[in-house]
């Protein structure tokens, strides 16, 4: 089965090396043309219209790229209102909107507490003892490796405007976002994706994105990955894989984006990329010593459960703060979000009650994150009954792909990244095609575009990591030694244990 595995990940190969060569392309010319198109609107006053219009998600305006250029086709529209910028650019400070800004500062606080430290207690509770301080590692030094990473190169590459695959380079380093307080005015950088809030908090906010999305992967590789490959493997995931996603699914010149698929929150771009990069560590590095033969249990679901609750409170920064704005759209996501979250860990445990003869807290928490990956996607898109059917088969599905699926495939998934954010994303995202509601995100919906993007994610993400992986397997190797797996992660890779 692994074999079978790795061969329909080859066979996927095609479209990576069509993508890999626009890639190429589209890093020379956009590049230049992306710095101009930056310094020309940083040198223009900001657009009335763009400044007053309700900010919404990036997977919003990407995704309207389309109805934008066919209302850009009308000659009254074209003379009533000057073109939105398609560029960061500078503004007055009056034109910045403090209510936007307090909740995205909020949001992205959130955001990042999902990380550290939800997502690390949540997965360093289910792995063996010997293991909890490595798996809390993998989630800290992240953090701070995906920091600069976005920092020097990551935000520049997924959201500034260049080529169908890949953004420009007019931001690397940071180089053009500045605030600069004067006498009689200051002025400041917006993103053309967030034009009432500074970019220095746009660009923060997309951070904690960047930073969870790799974290999420370390839950399919646990207690068997060499910390130092695990630190080259992500830092190139981030900038080959993570950005390049990020902008054709996000940033309007982005090739998902000009489709008009739609992605709220990240169901493409965080959770089937983590997903399906997860399934491929996994199954690169082989299963754990003993899997299958011995008990393997978590050793504290009380950290789980806390790591879960964490998870919870933060993805509202995560699905309402990507509204961009403290306006009802935002409050509609959040209420999908709650919604959809109740109804996947009910139906989980419900699913796991009628299987197993009883339901268990890792079941109802792991319910939950399976329906917060599933209405991602969605939250901006769906009403009522969206986010209670997105819920509910993500609760029964991602139940059904973390234990028979995983069971039959015979694939060791230690902490099922792959089952709850890879199929949970696959879900929420085919079934935004269903039930987006135009009235509320302005779109509707289209399950062969949403699988559009679902095919395009799996198979360049899915063979992209796989080439990674065996790149650093060859010079550096990726996995631990049995002795030092068997002896524990958390001895024989940093010196430490949790007595």
């Amino acid at each position: 089965m692994r074999k079978l595995l790795m061969s329909l990940l080859m066979a996927g190969s095609l479209l990576a090396g069509g993508i890999g060569a626009a890639l190429a392309d589209d890093a020379s010319a956009p590049a230049a043309a992306s710095a101009a198109a930056s310094d020309t609107a940083a040198s223009a006053p900001a657009p009335e219209a763009s400044a007053a219009a309700p900010a919404s998600a990036p997977a919003a305006d990407a995704s309207a790229a389309p109805a934008a250029s066919a209302a850009a086709a009308a000659p009254a529209a074209s003379e009533a209102a000057p073109a939105a910028p398609t560029a960061p650019f500078s503004v007055d400070s009056s034109k910045i909107n403090s209510g936007d800004t307090a909740w995205m500062l909020t949001s992205t606080a959130l955001v990042l507490f999902m990380t550290i430290p939800g997502l690390a207690l949540f997965y360093g509770g289910m792995v063996r003892k010997k293991n909890v301080l490595a798996t809390l590692m993998q989630s800290f030094a992240i953090t701070c490796l995906v920091t600069i990473i976005w920092t020097v190169v990551g935000y520049s590459i997924a959201f500034t405007p260049g080529g169908s695959f890949i953004g420009g380079f007019s931001r690397v380093f940071m180089a053009g976002m500045n605030y600069i307080k004067g006498d009689k005015a200051t002025t400041l950088t917006v993103s053309h994706l967030a034009p009432t809030i500074p970019e220095t908090v746009y660009f923060v906010y997309q951070m904690t994105f960047a930073i969870i999305t790799p974290a999420l992967i370390t839950g399919a590789f646990a207690d068997r990955m060499k910390f130092s490959a695990m630190l080259v493997f992500m830092t190139l995931w981030s900038i080959i894989v993570y950005s390049p996603i990020a902008h054709m699914v996000w940033e309007p010149t982005g090739w998902l984006a000009s489709a008009g698929i739609l992605d709220f929150a990240g169901g493409t771009v965080v959770h089937i990329n983590a997903g399906i990069a997860g399934l491929v560590c996994c199954l690169v590095l082989g299963k754990r010593v003993g899997y299958g033969k011995e008990v393997m249990a978590p050793h504290n679901l009380t950290l789980t459960l806390i790591g879960g609750a964490m998870l919870w409170v933060g993805w509202f920064g995560f699905n309402a703060g990507s509204a961009v704005a403290a306006d009802g759209r935002a409050g509609f996501a959040m209420f999908a979000t709650q919604v959809a979250t109740a109804a996947a860990a009910l139906a989980w445990m419900f699913a796991e009650w009628a299987a197993k003869g009883k339901p268990s807290v890792l079941g109802i928490v792991s319910g939950a994150v399976a329906g917060l990956v599933a209405i991602t996607p969605a939250s901006g898109f769906v009403g009522t009954l969206g986010s209670l059917v997105i819920g509910i088969v993500a609760g029964v599905v991602c139940f059904w792909s973390a234990t028979w699926l995983k069971h039959k495939l015979g694939y060791d998934d230690s902490l099922d990244a792959f089952g709850v954010h890879c199929v949970g994303g696959i879900v929420g995202a085919l079934l935004t095609g269903v039930f987006a509601v135009k009235d509320i995100g302005g779109f509707d919906g289209s399950v062969l575009l949403q699988a559009k993007g679902v095919l395009t994610t799996l198979v360049y993400s899915g063979v992209v990591s796989f080439i990674l992986l065996k790149i650093i397997d060859m010079t550096m190797g990726i996995r631990v030694t049995e002795e030092e797996e068997r002896e524990g992660l958390d001895v024989s890779l940093h010196g430490e244990h949790v007595e």
